[in-house]
């Protein structure tokens, strides 16, 4: 039998016993500290830093010392500085061996992440796959015995409503009898599809909710509708709870294969994650008396295909490997009970179908919610996150793709990258002249030319789109994203290892105590992935033989929020007219809830996801070649006739190829 010792996180408190030989990152997971882990433990973020406190803490009943953690690893000494003192580790490498107590610095707490998915308003004609009919019988006598109550409910359906050859889930049959007597004979049936009994209810009750969800690598959005009247009532979102077990895709892969019950405790992590949301959606509705999870009586959900497969418990190792196939790429309906979701527990949760290996349901729920298959003009959809999923395409053609952009565009991979929570910098512009800086942080409504005033503590992914296109604009860095040598002003100067950075803002106007700078490496991560980006939509192009895009449509709670002109600028898409680039809020959430409120959208989603044709750049021999060309800002070759003009007028030091 394994040693167990004693770890306790501050400033947090949270504490408790772990097996000797686990990792300090996998006691802050088991403890529900809040720690960055951008890598999912792999030891190639240097995120998770933790300062060990040594001597005898009397109130915890416990010595901790250095020694109490396996020795430094090589790991470590690339990413513990000399100013980060004696007493740093990283959690994901260091082991634990003996009680040892803990400090996380505060730019190693995750935070809680400011997610905004709000829903946009949808027309879209009412069919529901749930629908309820209100039934009044005449109570059996004993003159009427050849028929029992379910009988006679399924002959009312009939005779009333013409459906014919109803199943009934079990458990409501089970509590068929005592409902019907409640009611006086006057119940309320919802039936699936036409097909099946999910819910019975005494008395007649026209209220009917519906739930769409959109679970992301990084954040969850809900949304409660009336299925009377398609009316969103309520949204509500969270980070998701699998976070802790790796920010991007690749990193929950690589936790499931590495942990005995990996799989198990992401999935538990997720499913108790939404029953919380549930709770939350459903306040309103239960202040008014209605019940809460139990009222709703459908449910969709979209997502990529690992978090699908998480989701479902599906092994998710298969999909991280050549040739990326999934368990199962139609939609898949199955019952809420199967899953441990607190809704109506006869109801079905509708998953929508996936189009490829990494190219998931929520790619299809924003095909649905744009139909690029219905324009006339050329449209490049981006739903841009940790993994960017593109769409190209007209009413001709569709091709799909997938690119491997990593966590940067959500801060990670960057020096003081951090998510969109209180503290962060979003939004930022440079003077041309003078080189000073401004910006905005979250949860402030002023731009500040120094925020000594809102302690800030790093940099969101949209102010990291930002700060680069205005570095590359006011001359900072060149097209390659080099630094430009010889600029004699205060905020550009060289770190410990003799490179380039830039400071946003000086230590004390921050809440870390350090200065907050932009590096080379911080350049070189935005344009590995936005070089993903544009070369994946470039090759779509020559595919289906595009030669200009007519629309640019960013997609995602991300997309909502970034400068369409620093976007391009950057060169994070082919040119395009500005005034034809623009978010559309989260697509993937908006075809959600179409397919909860129209079975049509349920039969287009699962034709279309088979008709649009599937790209898969990784393969692609020219995918490198132009990749390497993307990498340039805003390219190395290619035209930019409309961003050319663009910043022409306001006569900035850049040349842009037209």
């Amino acid at each position: 039998m394994s040693s167990k010792y004693k770890v306790n996180f501050q400033p947090s408190g949270s504490r408790g016993e772990v097996d000797a030989g686990k990792t300090l990152l996998d006691a802050a997971q088991r403890l529900g500290v809040d720690l960055e882990s951008v890598c999912g433990g792999k030891g190639t973020c240097g995120k998770c830093k933790v300062r060990v406190e040594e001597g005898y803490f009397e109130k915890d009943a416990m010595e901790s010392r250095m020694s109490h953690l396996s020795p430094l690893t090589d790991v470590e000494r690339k990413f513990i500085k000399p100013e980060d003192g004696p007493r740093m580790r990283l959690a994901c490498a260091a082991e634990v061996r003996g009680d040892v107590k803990l400090f996380v610095p505060e730019k190693s707490r995750a935070g809680k992440q400011i997610v905004r998915k709000a829903a946009k308003d949808i027309t879209i004609a009412l069919d529901p796959a749930v629908k309820k009919y209100c039934i009044r019988l005449d109570a059996p006598t004993l003159h009427d015995l050849s028929k029992g109550d379910l009988e006679r409910i399924l002959g009312a359906l009939k005779m009333e409503y013409n459906l014919e050859n109803l199943a009934i889930d079990y458990l409501v049959l089970q509590k068929l009898q005592d409902i019907l007597r409640a009611g006086n004979w006057e119940v309320t049936v919802s039936v699936w599809k036409g097909k099946e009994i999910i819910k019975v209810e005494p008395d007649f009750v026209d209220v009917s909710y519906g739930l769409a969800v959109d679970v992301g690598t990084t954040t969850v959005a809900a949304y409660l509708c009336d299925l009377n009247t398609g009316k969103v009532l309520n949204t509500e979102s969270m980070m998701n709870p699998q976070v802790p077990y790796g920010e991007d895709v690749m990193s929950r892969i690589t936790y499931a294969m590495t942990h005995d019950d990996g799989l198990a405790i992401m999935q538990k992590a997720i499913i108790e994650g939404l029953n919380d949301l549930i709770e939350k959606i459903t306040a309103d509705i239960r202040s008014n008396g209605t019940p809460g999870g139990t009222s709703i009586v459908d449910m969709t959900v979209v997502f990529n295909t690992a978090m699908h497969h998480i989701f479902l418990g599906f092994n998710p190792v298969y999909i991280g490997r050549s040739p990326f196939i999934p368990a199962v790429q139609d939609c898949v309906d199955l019952k809420a009970r199967d899953l441990g979701l607190q809704i109506n527990e006869a109801s079905y949760i509708h998953v929508l179908p996936i189009e490829a290996g990494f190219v998931g349901a929520d790619n299809v729920g924003v095909l649905i919610a744009e139909e690029p298959y219905n324009s006339e003009d050329n449209v490049l959809i981006i739903d841009i996150g940790t993994n960017g999923e593109l769409l190209l395409g007209n009413k001709h053609a569709v091709c799909s793709t997938s690119c491997a952009t990593g966590p940067a565009f959500e801060g990670a991979q960057i020096k003081f990258g951090m998510r969109a929570a209180p503290g962060a910098i979003e939004k930022v512009r440079i003077d041309p002249e003078t080189k000073e800086p401004q910006y905005k942080v979250i949860g402030k409504a002023d731009w500040h030319t120094h925020i000594k005033d809102v302690n800030a503590k790093g940099i969101c992914g949209s102010a990291i789109i930002d700060v680069i296109a205005e570095m590359f604009k006011a001359g900072v860095i060149d097209k390659s994203g080099k630094f430009v040598k010889d600029l004699d002003i205060p905020r550009i100067r060289k770190d410990a290892d003799g490179k380039p950075e830039y400071v946003l803002a000086w230590a004390d106007e921050t809440s870390i105590g350090s200065d907050i700078t932009v590096t080379q490496g911080d350049v070189r991560a935005l344009q590995l992935a936005k070089g993903a980006l544009y070369a994946g939509a470039k090759l779509m192009m020559q595919k289906m033989g595009i030669e200009k895009l007519d629309r640019v449509v960013l997609a995602g709670a991300f997309g909502s929020h970034i400068n369409t002109e620093a976007s391009m600028t950057l060169g994070m898409f082919p040119d395009c007219a500005i005034e034809k680039v623009y978010a559309v809020g989260n697509a993937a959430g908006d075809g959600a809830i179409m397919a909860l409120l129209n079975l049509g959208k349920r039969r287009e989603a699962g034709e279309k996801a088979r008709w649009v044709r599937f790209l898969e750049i990784a393969v692609e021999p020219e995918f490198e070649k132009e990749f390497m060309k993307a990498m340039h800002i805003p390219h190395m070759k290619d035209p930019f006739p409309n961003l050319k003009s663009l910043l022409e007028k306001d006569h900035l030091p850049v040349t842009i190829k037209g």
